[in-house]
């Protein structure tokens, strides 16, 4: 409580130089927490692509991957390649074609023939509500659906769901990720097919059947077979394809989630500077206002020590009441935006109580470390000067 009616003395400045800290640390939360989201995003891509190789058609460079027609023989073809052990050809769709987005970045449909990857599939799916789709399924319009578009959707196990005018039953949501697969609506390959093949130019249409379609086929190299290997096998054998291994995956996101990252360590050194420099410029403010003060303690008997500990805390609580501030005020935007973007499966942000704890651990190292030069200053005081000092 001395310490607060301290702090309370000066309620102009050191309420500024409080918003000061709250701002930075605010914004820190925010870019964090998308920060946070994106990583999360990132790292499930980079383990869905890890041990496989991806192959689409090279047309579709400049649009979304895995998007273009490809004739569905390419996958028999790749699997009689040496050190190829399982090739599964997939169909993958926008979900919504009016409401545009590449792949990765809107509701997805993705289309495959259950069991095909013959054990060789090591992404998780589990359901949380009905069942996950069976080699049996095929043939029928039925759907499983991530936890987000399943929430967008407002459907659970039982419930028909329009896609691409089409009428599914949904079997089964799956438990949320925070990656990729919530926002995507699992069928067989031929219901799949089907709505690509109507989504088709009539002229494609016309030149081949809806069986005989894919987007893209995944592959899976042999035990001790490189991906890489694996992928210069496909490119070199198989005309017109583009290939994409886990290690390209991560280089070309890498970048990406690089500068996103180096954002966030701008923010944080733009809090280190303005919040430091407010704490630096109260605090030594302080010192000049408590020279008599500070020099009665000195006379008698306080200790050096003392006196920097004293305003050495003074300062570590601003920076404390700045960082949960700042917290609360972050967590406040995080909720509103994802309850905002939760019907449409829109969600930005993922606040964990890892960047909460580093928000208000940074603000309170932030002050202590600012307020370390004045409180030094005021500890080397003369006591007979401080005294005198009008």
């Amino acid at each position: 409580m001395r310490l607060l009616r301290q702090l309370a003395r000066r309620k102009l400045r050191t309420t500024l130089t409080i918003l000061g800290i709250t701002i930075g640390i605010w914004a820190l939360v925010v870019f964090s927490s998308m920060a946070n989201k994106i990583n999360a995003l990132v790292e499930g891509g980079s383990q869905y692509f890890a041990g496989k190789v991806l192959v689409t058609d090279a047309s579709s460079i400049g649009v979304a991957i895995g998007t273009a027609p490809m004739n569905v023989d390419v996958a028999d073809q790749i699997a009689e390649l040496d050190g190829v052990a399982v090739a599964v050809p997939q169909v993958q769709l926008i979900y919504d074609p009016e409401g545009g987005g590449a792949f990765g970045g809107a509701e997805t449909i993705v289309g495959a023939i259950t069991g095909a990857d013959e054990g060789h599939e090591t992404f998780p799916l589990n359901p949380v509500q009905g069942r996950l789709l069976t080699a049996d399924d095929e043939g029928t319009r039925v759907v499983l659906l991530g936890s987000d578009l399943a929430r967008k959707e407002s459907v659970g196990v039982g419930d028909h769901l329009t896609i691409r005018d089409v009428d599914f039953e949904v079997v089964g949501v799956l438990e949320p990720t925070l990656t990729a697969p919530d926002s995507a609506a699992f069928m067989p390959l031929s219901a799949a097919q089907e709505l690509f093949h109507d989504s088709l130019p009539t002229q494609i249409q016309d030149a081949i059947s809806a069986d005989e379609l894919a987007s893209q086929v995944v592959v899976y190299p042999e035990d001790g077979v490189s991906e890489s290997d694996v992928a210069a096998a496909i490119e070199d054998s198989i005309d017109n394809v583009n290939t994409l291994t886990g290690a390209e995956f991560d280089e070309q996101v890498g970048s990406a989630t690089a500068i996103f990252n180096a954002i966030i360590i701008g923010v944080a050194v733009i809090s280190l500077v303005v919040g430091g420099l407010s704490v630096i410029n109260t605090m030594a403010m302080s010192v000049a206002e408590r020279t008599r003060e500070i020099g009665i303690k000195r006379a008698i008997g306080g200790s050096r020590g003392r006196i920097i500990r004293e305003l050495v805390t003074e300062a570590g609580m601003i920076g404390l009441l700045g960082g949960l501030i700042g917290l609360a005020l972050g967590a406040v935007v995080v909720v509103i935006a994802n309850e905002a973007g939760r019907d449409s499966g829109t969600i930005l942000f993922d606040l964990t109580w890892g960047t909460a704890a580093f928000a208000v651990a940074f603000s309170t190292i932030l002050g202590i470390v600012a307020g370390l030069v004045p409180a030094w200053s005021a500890a080397r005081l003369d006591p007979v000067e401080a005294l005198r000092y009008e």
